[in-house]
């Protein structure tokens, strides 16, 4: 089974080839250039060193939030146009939960976190299973960096992604012995191979997406969204 998996969600953007669960290749760019200038080139480039043709893939794995509005919004309109070209589903994975994988294999509460602007951050909290996955050991909220923090006081907790090292002060400050923050920039960026294999293994228990109807979760309003005073896309969690 051949998975193409595409992650746009932050700053940085990756696309990998698996075959099961087999990472076949992978490039992880963090360029600061626009995903809309680089995503497809990178496409061109990965299925020219693999040989893979995204039309022969069997399952599209993408993140879909939250994250980067124009990013997420990027990368699903992608795989949605691949998916439909090639009569295949979607799986769609939570930016958080692709993230949180990082961390394994480990016992410890794990909180990833993506800046969100003005004190406030996307967070998750997760646990990691006996297969290596992780697991949502609470809801995934836009939330006050100082609240969200308040929430976790007595847990042994491992912070992940660049909410996460924008206020490492903070958090060191909270949690004084009590935290993880490694400083290794691997472990705070998303990688597309994460997100094919949580997407493969969702696929194989039957939750995939219809590519018709698949659409970002933002979890927090757009600009334009609340200007106009309309509810965003939402998505249910995975």
């Amino acid at each position: 089974m051949l998975t193409l998996a595409i992650e746009t969600a932050t700053k940085t953007l990756g696309l990998a080839v698996l075959r099961e669960e087999e990472v076949l290749a992978e490039l992880h760019l963090n360029l600061g250039r626009h995903h809309a200038e680089i995503l497809l080139p990178a496409l061109v480039k990965l299925c020219l060193l693999t040989g893979a043709d995204p039309a022969r893939a069997d399952l599209f794995a993408c993140t879909v939030g939250p994250g980067s509005f124009t990013g997420v919004r990027i990368g699903v309109s992608t795989v949605k146009g691949l998916a439909l070209a090639a009569g295949k589903p979607i799986a769609g994975v939570s930016t958080l939960e692709a993230l949180a994988m990082n961390a394994a294999p480990c016992s410890n509460l794990i909180c990833p976190m993506l800046d969100a602007r003005k004190n406030e951050v996307y967070a998750g909290l997760y646990r990691v299973r006996k297969d290596g996955l992780p697991e949502a050991a609470g809801a995934e909220r836009l939330v006050d960096v100082k609240t969200l923090l308040s929430d976790l006081e007595g847990e042994e907790v491992i912070f992940l992604g660049d909410g996460a090292v924008r206020y490492e002060k903070l958090i060191g400050e909270r949690f004084p012995g009590r935290c993880v923050l490694d400083h290794h920039d691997r472990l705070h960026h998303l990688r597309a191979s994460i997100v094919g294999l949580i997407g493969l293994r969702r696929y194989r228990s039957g939750d995939y997406l219809d590519p018709l109807t698949v659409a970002p979760r933002y979890l927090r309003l757009s600009k334009a969204e609340m200007n106009q005073g309309v509810a965003g896309s939402v998505l249910p969690m995975p």
